[in-house]
């Protein structure tokens, strides 16, 4: 069975995209996408700066774009089994996967942009990688802290992204390290996303994605808040308003697609970085028979 995985933030880099631009249905839906967005985030994409393309405004919609109309353009190649993305990537896993229309998608994407970027800045925060440690461990010290820490992205084993206030991540980071960890490394953001802290952005979202239509899409998603094979457009919009303020479980999402039958991992979108993670997940594994590509 196929998995195809979308990456998140993060993943963007100058020219990403631009290949893709000579084909006419990929050409008219970069163009639908500048009109929509109001600038032309297009020329941001294949010729803008690293700082440019690092904008609140331009880097979600910019790996979502390069996403979703990289999936457009393979046609009758793009035959999933399961899909799941990574944060921002699980809006570009609805589209590709027909539950989301690209127009909605791409709103929900600037309006999840705007809102994390409001949130950021509300409250001076920040999220840091945890290399080395059990995952019960990190979730034992960030609890123990009396300010906001929690831990945000379940990587792969031996890597977790804690998130949370400046106090905390440098509390835990502290006692993590004491606790073993072979790296704790604070990570260069704008904000603590997937915590508590994104509460507002949280519900500014919340209400534009109550008002979107989600159909059920043409295979399971498996979603970073709830790793396990869904269909049901309900439970897709609730999973999405949660996630905000929720986990990213990456390593649990792997194991139960390799559990429910993936045997091939395609990444669409800018970037190898989920490859990585998947090979990582799929060695740790009892038995690893999962083919990345």
């Amino acid at each position: 069975m196929k998995a195809y995985v979308f990456p998140g933030q993060g993943a963007q880099f100058s020219g990403m995209g631009k290949e893709l631009y000579e084909n006419e249905q990929a050409k008219a839906l970069f163009e639908k996408a500048n009109e929509i967005i109001g600038f032309r985030i297009s020329d941001i994409m294949f010729s803008g700066s690293d700082e440019e393309l690092k904008e609140t405004k331009v880097t979600q919609p910019a790996i979502f774009l390069h996403s979703v109309i990289l999936a457009k353009t393979l046609g009758e190649e793009f035959k999933p089994d399961m899909v799941a993305g990574h944060s921002l990537g699980e809006f570009s896993a609805l589209v590709a996967a027909s539950a989301l229309s690209f127009e909605d998608g791409l709103k929900l994407v600037i309006t999840r942009a705007n809102a994390m970027q409001k949130a950021c800045e509300l409250q001076p925060s920040t999220m840091a990688a945890i290399l080395g440690l059990a995952d019960d461990v990190v979730e034992n010290i960030c609890n123990s802290i009396d300010e906001v820490v929690v831990a945000a992205n379940y990587n792969c084993p031996g890597q977790i992204v804690i998130s949370g206030s400046i106090e905390g991540v440098d509390i835990a980071c502290a006692k993590l390290t004491e606790a073993g960890a072979k790296r704790a490394l604070k990570l260069n953001v704008g904000g603590a996303f997937h915590s508590p802290l994104m509460e507002p952005a949280r519900i500014e979202l919340k209400e534009a994605i109550e008002n979107v239509t989600i159909l059920p899409p043409v295979c399971p998603i498996y979603q970073n808040v709830d790793p396990s094979p869904n269909t049901d457009p309900e439970k897709i919009k609730s999973n999405l308003i949660t996630q905000l303020t929720g986990a990213v479980k990456w390593t649990q999402t792997i194991e139960r697609m390799i559990a429910d039958g993936a045997t091939e991992f395609v990444e669409v979108g800018p970037g190898n970085v989920l490859q990585g993670l998947v090979k990582k997940v799929n060695r740790a594994l009892p038995t690893s028979s999962a083919a990345i590509s």
